[in-house]
């Protein structure tokens, strides 16, 4: 397993994450506990989950202390939180379903820049507060907005990782996109690394991103074959030579 930091987080992560918003929907508890084992032996380190699902935070947590895991591993989730209260909310209770003391990574799902209006300055400092309390240790933002994404890298720079769909089929301005964020050292979580299961060819999924050394991406997993395909293509990558690169722009051009 190759390991990065995380921008200037300088979170140590597996450049495979495991998404585990999913496991809420599992069959049972002992299946999930057995996907965390499985991929944290494989060396996974990076776990994702999200307020919005707090059966998988559950989860999540459970397997982790049953496991003796927490100072292995690094644990990120979010919130939707529109202000300073709700956020408060929803960390403590990410706290007490993930059975854990803090969150390595917290983050903030936006569709709009954050602006200097009240909320949103109060969710900043909050977010600064709780860091400083050591109650989160870094924060991010989610977002499907290009626009909220460029906005990171605008004046201020709080942001340590931004979180944003990133796979094959997307437009070159996103390849530019990850490329300034390699440069202002803010850490890039990929998510729908399959683009939302549009993509079935999960080694050329896997392998163009693996051409950016700066992306982590996420994959969700719902069992045991699952996480099997995304661990073994993970450890036996593909080569990206000139007839991989042309199956990538076949495949673009087919669904673009």
């Amino acid at each position: 397993m190759d390991y990065i930091s995380l921008g200037k987080s300088n979170l140590l992560v597996s450049r495979t994450a495991f998404g585990t918003e999913n496991l809420g929907k599992t069959a049972s508890e002992e299946e999930a506990f057995s996907l965390v084992k499985k991929a944290f032996e494989a060396g996974v380190n990076f776990f994702d989950t999200s307020a919005l699902t707090p059966e998988s935070e559950k989860r999540l947590g459970e397997a982790i202390k049953a496991q003796k895991i927490r100072s292995d591993v690094v644990i990120a989730t979010k919130s939707v939180a529109k202000d300073s209260s709700h956020l408060e909310r929803d960390v403590e209770k990410s706290i007490q379903n993930l059975e854990t003391d803090f969150i390595d990574l917290y983050q903030i799902e936006r569709s709009k820049p954050f602006f200097d209006g009240e909320s949103d300055s109060e969710i900043l400092e909050t977010l600064k507060k709780m860091k400083n309390d050591g109650i989160i240790r870094h924060f991010g933002i989610v977002t499907e907005s290009m626009e909220v994404a460029q906005s990171t890298l605008l004046g201020w720079k709080p942001w340590e990782t931004v979180q944003f769909p990133f796979n094959m089929l997307c437009a070159l301005e996103v390849e530019q996109l990850v490329s300034e964020f390699a440069r202002n050292d803010i850490g890039f979580i990929a998510m729908r690394p399959l683009c939302g299961g549009v993509v079935s060819n999960i080694p050329l999924a896997l392998g163009y991103l693996r051409q950016f050394e700066n992306v982590v991406p996420v994959w969700g997993a719902m069992n045991d074959e699952e996480l099997s395909q995304i661990l073994y293509f993970t450890e036996n990558p593909p080569l990206v030579d000139e007839k991989f690169l042309e199956e990538v722009s076949v495949q673009r051009a087919f669904f673009n």
